[in-house]
């Protein structure tokens, strides 16, 4: 009976065998394509990058497309400094717990209204001069 555990334990290795099948016709006619492309190249015929008639290259298409929409990088729209602010109000919470007692939520709360009240203040502001 195994028990449960966290490590994982070695199991002998097997022999396993891939066995390779070799195809004489499959194998001239790659010889004789190749042969053919490369006299093709030679004679100008053919070029040596897209042989096989396709467009451009799919790499970099994507990258070079200019009608994406710039990202608004604005400070209180990254996610990574909404998750910090939280972060510090909630250690800030439990710190002045400790310190100050119940009356720490209060005053945080009227901290936060300020501080949104100045944010939506100089947002809206930006909009009435557009």
């Amino acid at each position: 009976m195994k028990f449960p555990s966290i490590f994982k334990t070695s199991s002998p290795q097997r022999f396993a065998i891939k066995p390779r099948y070799y195809d004489p016709v499959k194998e001239e006619i790659e010889e004789r394509t190749s042969r053919i492309k490369k006299e093709l190249e030679e004679e100008g015929l053919l070029s040596g990058e897209n042989s096989q008639g396709y467009g451009a290259s799919i790499r970099g298409s994507f990258s070079s497309y200019r009608g994406i929409k710039p990202r608004d990088t604005s400070v209180f729209n990254s996610t990574a400094m909404i998750r910090t602010l939280l972060f510090f109000g909630m250690i800030s919470a439990a710190f002045g717990y400790i310190y100050i007692g119940p009356e720490i939520f209060t005053y945080l709360t009227y901290f936060a209204l300020i501080v949104g009240g100045v944010y939506f203040f100089f947002r809206f502001k930006k909009k009435g001069k557009k």
